[in-house]
């Protein structure tokens, strides 16, 4: 019980620090970076840090064998840089909250692609808590995305990325220690950036700005990309990946939140709704199996 509490807290609070990532991009979309500049900044600063702590990860590489490569390099490409590009994409196309608002079809993706990639029982609880965390998200980040197609099948394909960034990672974490796979997730995506001819330009638009935009940088790497990836893995490492996708709804709660508190945004009644849905789908996600004697036996429920 203590265990997949520990686990609980890890990813809320890797999820609270992706919820930053709206501010810090917002300051450096202020800033003249597009939404594709912003996520390759994150990832790539987000590696190049790893790489400066090489050492402490050295351990964990020693451990890496030929078969788990594989599922290491489609974790990565997939759920790490694939939500990103897909995420920012759909951005452009049909706004930020509808963007979010399809990214977090997430544990719905989760359920399906933990059943068929890891074999996890589908509960009625869960198909029905994670029905609840997407109706609150909808609710909560209400706004004026458009109609666009190519945005809407972008953005659910954001949230296929998200749901398989945990699946993978969890099938990852069976033959690999989560500080590799952790590790493994952002190097090998900011590797793969380096082969776009874009990423170059971003790089040198990035030495050319203020101090501020160096800032939003770190912060958008250290904060939303390292901070919330390690203790996702953390928690991950406890529990089944269909409960981790509920958890990751503070996000958006996260999000909502700062909008109201640092840009003064006012919440609407039906947006007060669904972060009452958000916190109601968390808190009976952690509630333990119920339990009733009969005839002697124990009976699980």
């Amino acid at each position: 019980m203590q265990h997949n509490l520990i686990g609980a807290l890890q990813i809320i609070a890797g999820a609270i620090c992706w919820g930053t990532l709206g501010i810090l991009g917002t300051q450096l979309n202020r800033l003249g970076f597009t939404g594709t500049e912003v996520a390759t900044l994150r990832i790539l600063i987000a590696g190049l840090t790893l790489l400066v702590i090489l050492p402490y990860f050295r351990p964990y590489l020693r451990q890496i064998k030929k078969r788990h490569i594989p599922t290491l390099v489609v974790q990565s490409l997939i759920g790490m840089l694939g939500m990103s590009l897909c995420y920012f994409a759909a951005v452009a196309r049909v706004g930020s909250s509808l963007a979010v608002t399809l990214l977090y079809t997430a544990p719905v993706w989760s359920l399906v692609f933990a059943r068929l990639l890891l074999s996890e029982r589908i509960s009625r609880k869960s198909a029905f808590l994670s029905a609840t965390a997407v109706l609150g998200v909808s609710l909560t980040m209400l706004g004026n995305g458009t109609a666009d197609p190519t945005g809407i099948l972008v953005g659910l394909g954001s949230g296929m990325c998200y749901a398989l960034y945990g699946v993978l990672g969890k099938r990852a974490m069976s033959g690999s220690p989560p500080m590799l796979v952790f590790f493994t997730s952002i190097i090998l995506s900011a590797f793969a950036l380096l082969l776009f001819p874009n990423t170059y330009p971003t790089i040198a638009k990035l030495t050319q700005q203020s101090p501020a935009a160096w800032v939003a940088t770190t912060g958008i790497s250290f904060i939303g990309t390292i901070s919330a990836s390690f203790l996702f893995m953390r928690g991950l490492q406890k529990m089944p990946a269909t409960k981790a996708s509920v958890f990751t709804i503070f996000e958006p709660l996260t999000a909502v939140l700062l909008a109201a508190v640092l840009l003064g945004e006012r919440l609407q009644t039906l947006q007060y709704i669904g972060v009452v849905l958000i916190l109601a789908a968390a808190l009976l996600n952690t509630a333990p199996p119920h339990t009733h004697r009969r005839r002697n036996r124990i009976i699980v429920s």
